[in-house]
Formats: structure tokens, C-alpha cells, sequence
């Protein structure tokens, strides 16, 4: 704890001194200082509560007394590396392992997800001893090198898309080329990863790995089309890859019925690679790769010996054994389904009676509001997106964020222990903003004048001119239109 609390002021201009300034803020316009949080609340150097949307990290809730309880008594006891032979290590994998498809029994402990993912990278290189990735549109992976490269969210703003990485169109059903009204969209997205490995193969290259977060979140809180992942497993495992599910974001148990959300896609679906981290520790560092014994064997035949420093220490499987008990013993599974289904709900019934809102996706406590100028052409409302968010942060203590290509997407992935009160309250203060911005008059379902783009670059090796081409004629903002809405949004 520092020996001082700072004002404000002084905090934010030490910051700026300080910590590089590709390190953002939330709301870097006017930050919020928080100095303490508990369960799914956070508390600014005022006493001020803010109740947050943000945090999947801390998983069942801030500063949550089990966890700080099971870490202070193992940091008093003993913390040390994993060579040194413990018990936590592995009553923490075998505990994992319970949770999984029994083929996923070998476990790697680091410490994020950006490590879990570049580990996998390796895995995957090592078994297959084939090069080429495939990755789905807008992913994000890490911010390690190796992850960027797999990241068209990251690689597009830097140096660009490698030879070995390939680029599948995400499974939208809502935005993407295959859509609602498609009779098997699952099929159809799959099919064109089957595409993409057939004119991988023409270039003489093979494939190592699919690589996809179970649920795309950076890409806009995506729930993908049943039957997508098994087709595209055997795709990928007939042409000698394997296929990694990415669960950084959306595991232990935040789409409610599920423990994974790769179960999602079936009983029978099992990756061959599982990476974990965020909410793993609740706050803690803690990730794991988890994959087979015939991955894991080939991985230990090259002779080289794989050793990370802080995984699996002590400290962090107590911390990880506590999670597991908390997400058991308070139903946190259980509060997702039936709080997550309560707010979409009243997020679908809101949608039916306002324009603005395009889309409400999701599952258990990972749920996206889509925000649009007009639903036909789907353009996207980026700017009262980031208007909603702003006004919920400054008028009513509600920390929300945005995500998707155009951050026209509001995103709620809260703590497991968020509950109908909060849901609520939600709810009825994104009404308010609603209502007010539609009470304006001023978001046009037309666009007669374009002075502002939002341009997609498509760097897909599938139908990568069509799909564009698509995408690109819905991405046109106007001054007529948000501009005008913006400056008017001062009713309640």
C-alpha cells in the first residue's frame, strides 16, 4: 500500500511522467481514481461507488475474502518455484482437469494469457512441425511479438499480416457474410476456413494450428454458429493442425451453464489445445495451458526444458484452488445463467421498442448491445456509443465499456457475483440515455453527407474483396447525423 494517498491531480501527472503513454486510461478524458473495490464495486478516493461492467479479472468479485484470505496464508508459509515439489501444483491441475474433457490432461502453469497463448503457439509448432496459423478477423490474442502476429486487432495498425498467418472471416451472424437468415451459417463459416487451408496447401505451406477465442470479444462480444468449431477441427486436423481454443476471456464459468465456452459448440467438441487466464487468479497472475499427452510428449521430445519462473508457484495455486471453491460455493455459474438470461431479456425488450439498438447478443454474464444509426444498413453508431458510456460513467456511477471494429459494441463482462438489482439498474439507466438520444430526433436513418469514415482494412484470404466491400458500405458516420445527436444529449 503506498505510505500516501496522492491527490487526483498529482496522481494523473505522475502518471503521465511516468508510465508510458501507450498505457491507457479508462475514460483518459477524466479518469476515475479507485482506491478500494468490493465484489462487483468500485470506490473512487471519495468514497464515490461505481458499479462495474468491466472487470472480468476479478472473476467472483473484487477483493473477495477467500482469495485474500488463501493468499496471505500461503505467502506466510512458503512461495517458491515450481521445480521444488508441492502439493498445491497439483491438487490446482487436477482440480482443472475435473472441469475438462478428459483427453486435456497436462497441464503448463505461466503467468497471463499472453504467455498461455504463446506457449500454445509453441505447442502447436512443436507437434505438428508445420508453420502456417489460421485466425479469425479481428482477434486478439496477447501483446506478446509472437501474439501480434496472430492478432489482425494488433497486426493491422503495425506491420502488417505475416506470410504464415491466415486470416478466416469471423462468424458474425449479424454483420458478417453469412447471417440470421442463413440455414446453416455454422456450416458456411467453416467452409471457408476449409477454403482458406486448400489455398494454403496450393503455396506448398502447412498448417499448424487454428487458433480462436471461444467467444470473440475484441471482435464485438460474438456468439458463434452452432457447429462451427467441430467442422472446423476436422478441417484442420485432416490437414495435420490442431485446433486451440483461446478461453482468456470467457472461462470458469462466465457463460453459465458451461464451465468452457468451447462447450458451447456440443458435448462431443474437445480442442486439442485449452489456454486460460484473466479470471483465473481473480486479480492474481495466473494462466495455464492445458492440452493432451500426445502434444505435451512431443513438446518434452525436443529435449528443451520448459521452466516459468512464477508459474504454479505455491501462492498462485492456493489462489487458484480458492476460485474454484468460491465459483462453487456461491453458484456463481448459476447467478450467470439467471442473471445474465434476466438482462438480456430486458435488453432484447428494449431493442423491440428502440431503432438505435441493431443487436443484443450473448450468454451467461458476456453480453453485447450493438448500437446502429439504422438497422437496415447496419452503420455503425460509434460516437453515441462512446456517448453512453461516457454519461453512464458521469451521471450514474456505471462503468461501462466498448468493443467491435468500430467500438460500437457495449460490452458487459462484470464479476460472477453481479445481481438482478444491479442488472437492473443497468437497465433502466441505458434506457435514459436511449430515450434521450431518440427523443433528439437527430439520429438519421439517412446519410446525405459524408465527412467522417471509419475505414475496415480486409486482409482476409477468403473473398476478401467481396466481404469488404460489404463491410466498408456500412461503415459511413455523418455530421447530419451523431455530430448533431452528441450535442444534443443533455436531457435525463
Amino acid at each position: 500500500m503506498a505510505q500516501e494517498e496522492l491527490r487526483k491531480e498529482e496522481t494523473l501527472a505522475m502518471r503521465n511522467r511516468l508510465i508510458g503513454q501507450s498505457c491507457k486510461l479508462f475514460y483518459s478524458e477524466d479518469p476515475v481514481k479507485i482506491v478500494r473495490a468490493r465484489g462487483q464495486y468500485l470506490f473512487d478516493e471519495n468514497g464515490k461507488r461505481y458499479l462495474d461492467c468491466i472487470s472480468n479479472v476479478q472473476h467472483v468479485g473484487h477483493c473477495h475474502p477467500a482469495i485474500t484470505k488463501a493468499a496471505a496464508a500461503q505467502m506466510d508459509v512458503l512461495n517458491t518455484n515450481s521445480r521444488f515439489l508441492h502439493d498445491n501444483i497439483v491438487l490446482y491441475a487436477d482440480r482443472l482437469a475435473a472441469t475438462l474433457p478428459q483427453k486435456l490432461c497436462v497441464f503448463y502453469f505461466v503467468n497471463s494469457g499472453s504467455e498461455a497463448n504463446d506457449l500454445a503457439l509453441r505447442l502447436a509448432h512443436q507437434y505438428t512441425q508445420h508453420e502456417d496459423v489460421v485466425v479469425l478477423d479481428h482477434a486478439y490474442h496477447g501483446h506478446l511479438m509472437s501474439l501480434i502476429d496472430i492478432s489482425p486487432y494488433k497486426f493491422r495498425k503495425l506491420a502488417g499480416q505475416k506470410e504464415w498467418v491466415h486470416v478466416a472471416p469471423l462468424p458474425d451472424t449479424y454483420r458478417g457474410i453469412y447471417r440470421e437468415d442463413h440455414p446453416n451459417p455454422g456450416q458456411a463459416y467453416a467452409d471457408t476456413v476449409k477454403d482458406l487451408i486448400e489455398d494454403v496447401h496450393k503455396k506448398g505451406r502447412k498448417i499448424s494450428a487454428f487458433f480462436a477465442e471461444s467467444l470473440p470479444s475484441v471482435g464485438g462480444q460474438i456468439i458463434l454458429p452452432q457447429g462451427y468449431f467441430p467442422k472446423v477441427a476436422e478441417y484442420v486436423r485432416s490437414a495435420g493442425g490442431v485446433f486451440v481454443a483461446d478461453e482468456v476471456q470467457t472461462g470458469f464459468g462466465r457463460v453459465g451453464h458451461h464451465f468452457w465456452a468451447f462447450q458451447l459448440q456440443g458435448d462431443d467438441f474437445c480442442p486439442d489445445i485449452v489456454t486460460m487466464g484473466k479470471p483465473m487468479g481473480n486479480g492474481h497472475p495466473l494462466a495455464c495451458v492445458a492440452t493432451t499427452a500426445e502434444i505435451a510428449g512431443a513438446f518434452t521430445a525436443n529435449g528443451v526444458e520448459y521452466f516459468n519462473t512464477f508459474g504454479g508457484t505455491p501462492v498462485s495455486c492456493a489462489v487458484g484452488l480458492a476460485v474454484l471453491d468460491v465459483i462453487v460455493e456461491e453458484d456463481l455459474r448459476g447467478n450467470a445463467v439467471r442473471v445474465g438470461a434476466h438482462l438480456k431479456d430486458l435488453l432484447t425488450k428494449l431493442k423491440a421498442r428502440h431503432e438505435i439498438i441493431g443487436d443484443v447478443r450473448g450468454v451467461g454474464l458476456f453480453l453485447g448491445i450493438e448500437l446502429v444509426i439504422d438497422r437496415e444498413k447496419k452503420t455503425p453508431a460509434t460516437e453515441a456509443a462512446a456517448h453512453v458510456v461516457k454519461r453512464l460513467k458521469e451521471e450514474d456511477q456505471i462503468c461501462v465499456s466498448t468493443d467491435g471494429p468500430w467500438e460500437n459494441v457495449l460490452k458487459f463482462k462484470p464479476p460472477m457475483c453481479f445481481g438482478m438489482e444491479n442488472a437492473e439498474l443497468v437497465l433502466t439507466n441505458i434506457v435514459n440515455k436511449v430515450i434521450c438520444m431518440l427523443s433528439t430526433q437527430s439520429i438519421k436513418t439517412s446519410t446525405p453527407k459524408y465527412n467522417h469514415f471509419i475505414f475496415f482494412r480486409h486482409e482476409n484470404n477468403y473473398n476478401s474483396r467481396t466481404h469488404s466491400q460489404k463491410l466498408l458500405k456500412y461503415c459511413s458516420l455523418t455530421s447530419s447525423g451523431v455530430g448533431v445527436t452528441l450535442s444534443k444529449l443533455s436531457c435525463r
